[in-house]
């Protein structure tokens, strides 16, 4: 039997579409949020002020990442290979979300299934 799972984002700001989720970080907390391309624009231009003066911070600190660019902890991922953990996930009684980050924990399980 065939199993077709999809995973639609919803934005966090006004519960439309999503088509991404964005990283970003300050006072040493990582914060992660759904948004519209229109308002990921609006919030890297409110940023791009702020971004344009500072400094990296290449210290090991929390950094924000775009679109799936690397940078610490779990690697970004497609929103068919997210979705693909979750079903996973659930069929072999993991707890996990319906959106937002999944624990490395059960990415890891799901690798080392595969």
């Amino acid at each position: 039997m065939a199993k077709h799972t999809q995973v639609i984002l919803i934005d966090d700001l006004d519960g439309g579409e999503a088509n991404e989720t964005v990283t970003f970080a300050i006072d040493g907390t990582s914060y992660e949020i759904d948004l519209s391309d229109g308002n990921a624009k609006r919030l890297r231009e409110a940023l791009s002020p702020f971004v344009s003066s500072a400094r990296r911070a290449d210290s090991g600190q929390a950094r924000g990442r775009r679109r799936g660019a690397g940078g610490g902890g779990q690697r970004a991922m497609t929103r068919e290979k997210s979705a693909e953990i979750r079903a996973w996930a659930k069929a072999h009684g993991h707890p996990v979300s319906e959106r937002g980050r999944i624990a490395a924990s059960i990415v890891q399980a799901y690798e080392d299934a595969h």
